[in-house]
């Protein structure tokens, strides 16, 4: 079983190389998770004075639009790869935001001290975290007494075909490595009450989940998979394991099965996400 420091290696490695990918497909991204970053921050109970804590930030959300909303407040954004927060800089520079600041750390091994965040957000991090438990004590360890942690997970892959679909397509020619249940995965925490649980566990009270609908909306089949191979790790992996020639049958594959969600000149396929939030504890 490899080590903590060896996932996060990994993982480094991974994401260093999807970023090109991310930050090319940046509005489709954006506008495929923007619910649930909307859904996280209303039960933030954000204050215009907030200091805030966005941790596996990638390309900047929610921490960038949390940022907007606390403008005599700031936000940190931390995330294991420095090729992606590189790109929410250059996001916060675009949209003109400067009450932001970026660290490259771990999540399980914050460099803040205790009680120095009013808030906490992890959008879609947690099932990658090599250790939940460490991670979550970590977060409520940096939150002040009061303050709310929210993050938000992908529920099981058949509610998800905007992935499942592509997945499905690859596996007819490759193989992906089988997913450690209890290791980092997509859909790792997909489980109702598994983020609960560990928020009750470090402590967190008045827990609540919920879930939020979102769609990935392409501009035909073609652009779908091309956005997929791209930017999606599971993916990406999979499809470095196979020739040319497959890749173009998994392809066709692909497109031929999300045809089914096109209507009106575009491309819609669902998903489904959960949210979790507690409060520390006074």
């Amino acid at each position: 079983m490899p080590s903590a420091d060896d996932v996060r290696d990994g993982q480094r490695a991974t994401w260093a190389g999807l970023s090109a990918g991310w930050e090319k497909w940046d509005s489709v991204i954006m506008d495929q998770l923007g619910p649930v970053g909307a859904a996280m921050i209303e039960r933030l109970d954000l204050a215009e004075d907030q200091r805030h804590l966005d941790i596996a930030s990638g390309t900047g959300e929610p921490g960038l639009s949390i940022a907007r909303l606390v403008p005599k407040g700031s936000v940190v954004l931390t995330d294991l790869v420095p090729e992606m927060l590189d790109i929410a800089v250059r996001r916060a520079r675009v949209q003109g935001i400067t009450n932001i600041e970026t660290k490259v750390c771990s999540a399980d091994d914050l460099p803040f001290d205790d009680a120095t965040f009013d808030s906490v957000s992890v959008r879609f991090g947690y099932m990658f975290f090599p250790d939940v438990a460490k991670a979550t004590a970590e977060f409520v360890r940096a939150l002040k007494p009061g303050g709310r942690l929210c993050s938000s997970v992908w529920v099981k892959p058949d509610e998800n075909p905007w992935t499942a679909i592509a997945m499905q397509a690859i596996a007819t020619e490759a193989v992906p490595a089988p997913a450690d249940p209890d290791g980092p995965n997509m859909f790792r925490c997909a489980a109702p009450g598994y983020l609960t649980a560990r928020y009750e566990s470090a402590g967190l009270r008045d827990i609540a989940e919920w879930d939020v609908h979102v769609e990935l909306v392409t501009e035909s089949p073609e652009q779908y998979w091309e956005m997929i191979s791209e930017h999606v790790s599971l993916a990406v992996a999979a499809l470095q394991q196979v020739d040319e020639s497959a890749r173009e049958r998994i392809r066709a594959r692909a497109v031929a099965k999300v045809s089914a969600f096109e209507k009106d000149g575009t491309v819609r396929v669902p998903g489904l996400a959960r949210c979790v939030v507690g409060t520390k504890r006074d």
